[in-house]
């Protein structure tokens, strides 16, 4: 078995996506796009995307944020950094089953509105792609755009995490 060195890319079957950053003698460490970092057994199930030979050099802490910042970018149809509002930082959300035989479940916020913010930045990257088609004529672009524009106006709910109003979900405008 080879090792992967740092900076190796990995689509892992559990946790996705992710980067390794740093090795040990048993364990990868591995920044994932959904879950964070994890680590993982250097046996574990995972496919290489993109294998970098296992190095002697050291790299900087500072170094391989760089490069996960890069790569996440990459691989992100997000455009741009969404910052959540300040009241909801460091908080957690509580789903509770009307069964009180159940569990509640317990997440941080932050995990929820990045979900939230990859939807929003999923539906603006179909609507462009929606209006840049040559496959659809202008009145199917408008009435896909309808649909999208009652999308945004289902998930107006969730403007109350966000910390600028300009990314705000929008839906129809009363006239």
């Amino acid at each position: 078995m080879t090792l992967l060195g740092i900076g190796s890319r990995i689509i892992h079957n559990e946790f996705g996506k992710g980067v390794v950053t740093n090795v040990t003698s048993k364990h990868y460490w591995v920044t994932f796009m959904d879950s964070g970092l994890e680590t993982i057994d250097l046996n574990s199930d995972f496919e290489v995307i993109e294998a970098v030979e296992d190095e002697v050099d050291t790299v900087s802490f500072s170094e391989v944020e760089r490069s996960l910042i890069a790569i996440l970018r990459k691989w992100s149809d997000a455009s741009s950094l969404t910052p959540i509002a300040d009241k909801w930082k460091g908080g957690n959300m509580v789903l509770k089953p009307g069964d009180d035989n159940l569990s509640d479940k317990e997440i941080p916020i932050t995990t929820f509105f990045h979900k939230i913010v990859m939807v929003r930045d999923r539906i603006r990257v179909m609507e462009q792609k929606i209006n840049a088609s040559k496959n659809l004529d202008d009145q199917e672009k408008v009435d896909l755009q309808q649909y999208i524009t009652r999308i945004y106006g289902s998930l107006t709910t969730f403007n109350v995490l966000f910390g600028n109003k300009s990314d705000y979900f929008v839906g129809e405008k009363k006239v």
